[in-house]
């Protein structure tokens, strides 16, 4: 295949949650890019990982399935290990996986807050520990978290959610600056309002004609219009971007 900008041939991506919705985008995107993407999510998506990394595979890019729960926290670095293993490196880690939440805040339990920090940052975290190890043997490496544009503009009944994914931002700013002289680079996108099976919800819906209504576009984002900015914050040519919350809104947050 023709060498060009952007390229990521011979490297590694790890994708979490990477079967569907952006993640699934992220994982296409990769593998069209050159990277060989380990497609991980939750066990019981074993199935839907399989038919997409064949589908990834029909249209002629590489990738293999990994059955990965953030939340278990002890199983991410074995899985990780096993994933450098199989496919000769560990380059490129996504942190796509995360859980939607939209309760007035008086309405939040604990149990609540800690199901959707679990996975929207603590598993944020963990991943991109395990990841780093692999990177820093290496010396190179390149983070991106999935954070969201909710972080500049917020929200009602938003509270748990955007705390979680203002934390990932906070995270990816001190991650930067801690592994960069090591060839490590942690960035993160925000995407605007996008059209993922997360939001396909009734909520979602009822809230489409006034969504339209402030939209730059009149529209909902679609993934793979997110999946072009991870690929470049993957590159090397993005190396001197770091510590970086890129948004990808189409103009909302300054509109």
């Amino acid at each position: 295949m023709t060498q060009g900008p952007f390229r990521l041939d011979g490297m590694v991506a790890v994708v979490t949650g990477g079967s569907q919705g952006i993640g699934g985008a992220v994982s296409t995107a990769l593998a069209q890019a050159g990277a060989t993407v380990a497609v991980t999510n939750l066990p019981s998506k074993r199935s839907d990982v399989d038919a997409f990394v064949r589908e990834i595979e029909a249209a002629g890019g590489k990738a293999r399935g990994y059955d990965l729960d953030v939340t278990a926290t002890a199983d991410i670095a074995p899985v990780f290990d096993s994933i450098a293993a199989d496919l000769g490196g560990l380059h490129i880690l996504v942190n796509n996986s995360g859980v939607s939440s939209r309760l007035s805040a008086l309405d939040v339990s604990e149990e609540h807050w800690d199901a959707v920090h679990g996975v929207n940052l603590k598993g944020v975290f963990f991943a991109a520990q395990a990841a780093a190890r692999h990177m820093l043997n290496a010396g190179y490496g390149r983070i991106v978290n999935v954070a969201s544009q909710l972080v500049v503009t917020s929200g009602p009944n938003r509270a748990v959610y955007v705390s979680a994914k203002g934390g990932v931002v906070a995270l990816t700013k001190s991650l930067a600056t801690e592994w960069a002289m090591q060839g490590i680079t942690v960035n993160a996108v925000g995407p605007g309002p996008t059209d993922t099976p997360m939001t396909r919800n009734p909520d979602s819906a009822r809230s489409d004609t006034d969504f339209l209504r402030h939209s730059p576009i009149g529209r909902r984002l679609q993934p793979e219009e997110i999946a072009g900015a991870v690929v470049f914050l993957a590159s090397r040519e993005a190396g001197a971007v770091n510590g970086h919350h890129l948004l990808v809104d189409a103009g909302w947050s300054v509109s």
